[in-house]
């Protein structure tokens, strides 16, 4: 029973993270109907945000302390963090300690200025193109933008830290009589993930701006017809989606420690979702990103993969084939899309 607690846990928390990303390809394809095949690259590049910042803050200033000395009686070298140095040891301390989620307000503007970057100086030349083209054309850009980030930030992993606070694990079994102990960064994970998913949706639904965009949606030349602009609208939802995915890597990174091949990792794996959940399905897409991590995270069991050698890595797919089979638009998925 412990088990199965445990990896229902871990399927919310690695749901959360394809459900983030999903969302964000569903909001282009649904908008655009472009294939965004580097929107893998846009979750790194928000996890390496997170990584910029920490290394920002923990850029120090060398100084000599007559109070310790090596065994020559020398002073010995003290590093102190300048923002230690500006801000007092607390408060600097505390920025360096935090440094993820502060992260996050470097990272949606940037992610903003790079999602908008991409749809103006290349998106938008392969609107009307075959979706090989956009498939072709985005997968290397993903591939030039994580060779980017392997120069500066090197090959190797970067292992970053959750807050202290939020670093230890909890007692999730307390309410159930039992001791199973989780770790508190992967709930505050699937909070986050559902708060941003919430909004996204509340976004959409209840402004003016995302009930516009749900018309273009539907009927791109009938709102352009009414002299609204749907394009510039379509190009800011592009770079929300960018944002949607930043989000989603700059707090994964305690969970697993930003490399520059983590955006294609996680790529694959999104675009069944997506599929799974139905080309342009918004709902669709949360869906099935929280039942194939939960279906995957159950695999993993050391029971089920003694039945079943390597379940655990194909199961995700085996799914996909099974509901496309038998329902080819996906689960929420428009009548007659991918149906033809």
């Amino acid at each position: 029973m412990d088990a199965i607690i445990l990896q229902f846990f871990n399927g919310l928390e690695k749901g959360s993270a394809y459900a983030l990303i999903a969302l964000g390809l569903t909001l282009i394809f649904g908008t655009l109907g472009v294939v965004n095949f580097a929107h893998g690259a846009l979750f790194m590049i928000g996890a390496f945000c997170a990584v910029t910042l920490r290394k920002v803050f923990e850029i120090s200033k060398v100084s000599l302390d007559p109070t310790k000395t090596d065994f020559l009686g020398k002073p010995l070298e003290v590093k102190t963090p300048y923002v230690e140095a500006w801000f007092g040891e607390t408060i600097g301390s505390a920025m360096i300690n935090y440094s993820v989620p502060l992260a996050i307000l470097l990272t949606i503007p940037v992610m903003l200025f790079v999602g908008w970057a991409m749809e103006r100086g290349l998106i938008k030349h392969f609107y009307k193109r075959p979706h090989a083209d956009q498939i072709l054309v985005t997968f290397g850009l993903a591939i030039v933008l994580q060779e980017i980030v392997k120069y500066f930030f090197g090959a190797n992993p970067i292992q970053m830290m959750a807050p202290s606070d939020y670093s230890g694990t909890v007692n999730i079994g307390a309410l159930l009589g039992m001791d199973i102990f989780y770790p508190v960064w992967r709930l505050v994970y699937f909070f986050f993930s559902a708060v941003i998913i919430g909004g996204v949706f509340a976004f959409l639904q209840f402004t003016t701006f995302g009930m516009v965009v749900r018309a273009g949606m539907a009927d791109r030349e009938t709102v352009g017809l009414l002299g609204i602009d749907i394009d510039k609208r379509f190009t800011l939802m592009f770079g929300l989606a960018a944002g949607v995915a930043g989000l989603a890597g700059v707090m994964y990174t305690p969970i697993l420690s930003p490399n520059y091949h983590m955006g294609m990792d996680f790529l694959v794996l999104s675009f069944v979702v997506v599929v799974v959940g139905g080309m342009g399905s918004l709902p669709g897409a949360v869906a099935a990103g929280f039942l194939l991590g939960i279906l995957q995270s159950f695999a993993s069991l050391n029971e089920v993969k003694a039945i079943i050698p390597g379940i655990d890595q194909i199961i995700i797919y085996l799914v996909a084939i099974v509901i496309l089979l038998t329902r080819p638009r996906g689960l929420m998925g428009r009548k007659g899309v991918m149906e033809d």
